[in-house]
């Protein structure tokens, strides 16, 4: 009865000569103990007496090269895959090739093409991974002489529609590629952009030149030059569809310009003052009734009332008590100052007819008088 254990040396010699050339009837060799093989092992039909091994410890030499790894295991506790080792198609005109097969499944998960270039995969000693390259120096590292590219596909094959993007790195930008739509390049990084070109913040507040942004939109420069946002309507024409809209570094002011003429529309400067190229606009409605004050059945105080009022509260009715330091609502000061102006005008009419009607009255009586005097003559 043989121990497990036991070792049993067989020379090399003598176990070549037992596989090549087995019994008359070829049956197959079992061995009921280890083998220990003290120099190299040929297995396959075109293994030969006198095999040249070189450095080779175990070759597998015929047209049909597989190793197959069989797991019989039969409680349902236990992993039971199967898998394949294979080398080249067997078929005539068929792929030359490495590749690990999950032979459960039917399907190759790993695969090397003849020809692949050298290091076309990398593992290094510390886990990083290179793809043409031997010595990557990041967790994963892809070079190539011409514009390396990261595909991301999603084929469809779970019910989605299918789109590709591609990253891509060359000497000209960084680039994200829509290869689904017409190869559109959506995003591009320039070589030797600065440090913070584009920041997103970790509350969605986007920072230019600055990772530290204050709002929303956050533009930063360092130099002592005009500096802005330039919004463009591509569809305009006359240069109308440009315009600008620029903080003067120098002159510490906010300017807004239209087209290419560098004309400022709008100046705000460091204090509050405003220079506007145009006129100034409102929609802001005349609540006070502006034009109203000339209907029939406006309720139109007397000008006596009207002082009365006006003195008393230290403001004009419709125009409204203003602060000293403001603010103020232009459109509502403006449209109550129109009616008061619009009021002022008709109790300036009714005046003038008062005294219209006074120096009418004077000069008849005047005329009275001097035929009175004309008579006592």
């Amino acid at each position: 009865m043989y121990s497990k254990f036991r070792k049993l040396s067989v020379p090399a010699a003598a176990l070549a000569v037992s596989l090549i050339s087995p019994s008359v009837g070829s049956a197959d060799i079992v061995h009921l103990d280890d083998v220990i093989i003290e120099f190299s092992l040929c297995v396959g039909n075109d293994c030969v007496n006198g095999e040249s091994f070189g450095f080779d410890t175990m070759r597998l030499k015929e047209n049909n090269l597989r190793i197959h790894f069989d797991d019989t295991s039969t409680s349902a506790s236990f992993p039971r895959n199967d898998w394949r080792i294979i080398v080249n198609d067997s078929s005539n005109g068929g792929d030359s090739y490495f590749a690990i097969e999950d032979s459960t499944a039917g399907r190759q998960v790993f695969r090397v093409d003849a020809g692949a270039p050298a290091n076309s995969l990398r593992v290094d000693s510390g886990g990083d991974v290179g793809i043409g390259t031997s010595n990557p120096v990041v967790e994963l590292q892809v070079v190539d002489g011409d514009s390396p590219t990261l595909r991301l596909e999603q084929n469809g094959s779970s019910g989605f529609t299918p789109q590709t993007f591609d990253l891509v790195s060359n000497e000209a930008n960084f680039f994200i590629r829509d290869v689904t739509n017409g190869s559109q390049l959506p995003f591009r990084i320039k070589p030797g952009a600065d440090s913070n070109a584009l920041f997103i913040a970790a509350n969605n507040d986007i920072g230019f030149s600055t990772d530290s942004p204050t709002d929303n939109l956050h533009i930063r420069d360092g130099s002592d030059t005009f500096f802005g946002l330039t919004l463009e309507d591509t569809t305009a024409t006359g240069g109308t569809g440009t315009w600008r809209v620029v903080h003067g570094g120098h002159d510490a002011t906010f300017r807004i310009s239209r087209g290419g003429s560098g004309l400022s529309e709008l100046i705000l400067y460091e204090g509050g003052n405003m220079t506007i190229g145009g006129e100034l606009t409102t929609s802001g409605s005349c609540s006070a009734g502006c034009d109203r004050v000339f209907d029939e059945d406006y309720e139109l105080p007397s000008i006596e009332e009207h002082a009365e009022y006006m003195f008393d509260n230290r403001h004009l009715p419709n125009v409204g008590p203003t602060a000293e330091e403001g603010p103020m609502n232009i459109s509502q000061k403006v449209g109550g100052m129109l009616n008061e102006l619009e009021t002022a005008h008709i109790y300036i009419d009714q005046l003038h007819r008062e005294q219209r009607e006074s120096r009418e009255a004077m000069a008849a009586l005047e005329a009275r008088l001097a035929r009175l005097e004309h008579t006592a003559d």
